[in-house]
């Protein structure tokens, strides 16, 4: 057989260490030094080159083997039944390739049916019964031998002492904490200045595991029983099997499910997926079982896993991969945005290959390097960026990210500056025509004067043919000029020459949002739009009068007043008020509950778009935020929310739903 390349090779080797070591810290010390949809991630990517290269395999590759232990202070319990964890997929491809080899394994090619339940956040237990009353309850471990938790599970009021049949009977199930009570407890740690816990599972397995019950008693535990380790009469169905659980007074998750098909199993998920941030606790996918008692026997185990099943993780917002490189983006202002080029991987629902890392500042911080493996996070519709780096899988030839003296696509000689007072570093000269490119490009976007039909392409054409330069330019331009262009037809060219003829009267917010002025965003630009009403009396104003509006600090109030007092950007204003009329902000509505309040929109709101959600907030007085915090009144939340749902539960902020969103909007 031959043998992988060196550079594979020593890529497993270093996973196979990395990802047993935080295993380890996991398991036995109840330390996360990563979030679990990372680790998640590495040892996914360990699983598939192994998959590729099977002479890679170990017989004690994290792949191969339960992870877990025994904590000093606990007394052993020897498992009378294996215990196993489950082989994780992340994908309805990956879920259809394990489906198409279990029909394979069983020689059939009939549709299998599955069993699904949600998979909970928390720790795996193993509860003894003996005539049907409890004998000892025990962790995992690693899968031969446990810990012996018996008096801490006393203390959970959902584990029955007595069953309610005179059973002999082994069952698993995962001990788990409501969102409200880890809130809870979090809050009583900031209190007494401790660090508080990120996710319940960490907090779980320590309070499982604490020597004195009375700690474990206090964190109000609670636990589902999913599953039948060994009794005389096991069910022919893995759903009769849940049902006779049921049936025997064990508390079971009531969000199950048979599916007759795969495409049920995958329903069944992406509805989850959607629902799991209104649940009580925590679930990061489902489990899929192989319903039928015959095929799981047939289908057996590996040393690791049952083959009859496995998770289906959700999406992570939260994977590891490889920096390729950094290159730079210049934006419409000249400020330079470092850009990290990554190995493609899936996140949050998406391929990205592409993360910002924010400035030169940041990549000192991370000290991060070409080669490195890197932990991206995107969330809902946040740009991906790089939270930090693995660096215990850092190669030896990784290079150091040296900032440089110029950039390609600045004007003049490429030379860049660092602004003063930030991080950020921008073109000296700001005359490419990439950079306006970029900027003529911004102005007719949908975010400023929604220009149909101009988007970067065609920019990009018409300066290039030195048909515009300027803003005022677009306002000239002829269905003779846009024929010129590849790829305009008369019908073509005529729709963009309506489409600007519709913006001769314009929203000041667009406008101002559309001149590209150094920290005026869409929401900078709602502000001062409110405030002053006029562009004359924007520009009149003083550094400390600007100030007065919300959101705008004195860097930024500097910078619109410099702004203003620059006479080519002043001429170049006056040259395009001379095809548009700029048209002030409707009144605000008063004495609506939203007048004042700080409001942030997330995720898909049926029967909104998210400009119109934004437009009628401004319009009931609320100030529209891109971040929750502290400060936030509402988090306005649709499908697939991410973190912002997240953060909004930890600084309890109100949360607006569904026809709840609606109900407001039209009060």
């Amino acid at each position: 057989m031959k043998q992988p390349p060196k550079d594979i090779r020593n890529r497993v080797k270093k996973l196979r260490e990395e990802v047993a070591r935080l295993r380890d810290l996991y398991h036995k010390k109840d330390i996360s030094e990563i979030s679990d949809e990372a680790l998640d991630s590495l040892k996914h990517e360990l699983a598939k080159i192994e998959k590729k290269y099977p002479s890679l395999i170990t017989p004690d590759s994290p792949t191969q083997t339960v992870a877990g232990g025994v904590k000093q202070g606990f007394s052993k319990v020897k498992h009378e039944v294996r215990q196993w964890s489950f082989n994780d997929v992340f994908s309805e491809e990956e879920l259809r390739e394990f489906d198409a080899r279990s029909r394979r394994f069983l020689g059939t090619e009939k549709q299998i049916s599955y069993f699904v339940e949600e998979k909970i956040d928390g720790v795996k237990v193993i509860l003894t019964y003996a005539d049907g009353k409890l004998i000892t309850a025990a962790t995992r471990g690693d899968g031969s031998v446990g810990e012996d938790v018996t008096d801490n599970v006393l203390t959970m009021k959902e584990v029955p002492r007595t069953l309610t049949k005179k059973v002999d009977i082994i069952v698993e199930g995962e001990v788990y904490l409501t969102a409200k009570e880890l809130d809870r407890i979090n809050e009583e740690r900031k209190k007494n200045n401790e660090e508080t816990y990120a996710n319940p599972r960490n907090l779980v397995a320590g309070s499982l595991r604490q020597l004195d019950p009375a700690i474990t008693a206090s964190r109000n535990l609670r636990v589902f029983i999913y599953d039948i380790a060994r009794y005389a009469k096991k069910p022919d169905t893995q759903e009769a099997e849940m049902n006779l659980l049921e049936e025997f007074g064990f508390p079971v998750n009531n969000t199950r499910k048979y599916c007759a098909t795969l495409n049920e199993v995958i329903t069944f998920w992406r509805m989850r997926e959607k629902k799991r941030d209104t649940l009580a606790y925590w679930i990061d996918g489902v489990v899929v079982k192989v319903n039928d008692r015959t095929y799981q026997e047939r289908l057996g185990y590996t040393g690791k896993a049952p083959r009859y099943a496995v998770a289906l993780k959700f999406p992570a917002e939260q994977v590891t991969t490889i920096l390729e490189d950094i290159v730079f983006q210049i934006g419409r202002t000249g400020v330079i945005t470092p850009v990290a080029q990554l190995h493609p991987v899936a996140v949050a629902g998406t391929t990205v290959s592409r993360a910002t890392l924010h400035n030169e500042d940041q990549i000192k911080r991370l000290d991060v390097r070409i080669g490195d493996t890197v932990i991206v996070q995107k969330a809902g519709d946040i740009i991906p960026e790089i939270l930090s780096v693995v660096k215990n899988l850092r190669p030896k030839n990784a290079k150091k990210f040296v900032w440089p003296k110029k950039v390609t696509g600045c004007g003049g000689d490429g030379s860049i500056e660092r602004v003063e007072g930030t991080a950020a570093w921008r073109c000296v000269e700001r005359d490419s025509d990439e950079l306006t490119i970029r900027r003529l490009a911004h102005f007719a976007s949908k975010g400023a004067l929604d220009i149909d039909g101009l988007g970067e392409r065609t920019v990009r054409q018409l300066v290039s043919e030195g048909l515009i330069r300027n803003y005022a330019d677009i306002f000239t331009l002829t269905e003779d000029m846009v024929l010129q262009l590849e790829g305009f037809k008369e019908k073509s060219a005529q729709n963009v020459i309506n489409a600007i003829a519709e913006k001769r009267r314009v929203p000041l917010t667009r406008l101002l949002f559309g001149l590209s002025i150094d920290g005026v965003g869409e929401e900078v630009a709602v502000a001062l739009a409110g405030h002053f009403g006029s562009i004359d009396t924007l520009f009149s104003a003083t550094v400390e009068e600007i100030q007065e509006v919300h959101g705008v600090g004195e860097v930024l109030a500097e910078a619109i007043v410099s702004w203003g007092k620059d006479a080519t950007k002043r001429t170049m204003l006056n040259n395009v008020l001379q095809y548009i009329t700029a048209i002030p902000p409707e009144k605000k509505r008063k004495n609506h509950l939203l007048s004042g309040k700080q409001v942030v929109v997330t995720g898909r709101i049926e029967g909104y778009g998210r400009d119109e959600i934004k437009r009628l907030l401004r319009s009931y007085g609320a100030q529209v935020s891109e971040s929750v915090s502290q400060q936030t009144d509402y988090l306005f939340a649709g499908d697939d929310a991410g973190s912002k749902l997240e953060k909004a539960k930890k600084f309890k902020v109100k949360v607006v739903r569904g026809d709840g969103v609606a109900n407001i909007l039209k009060k």
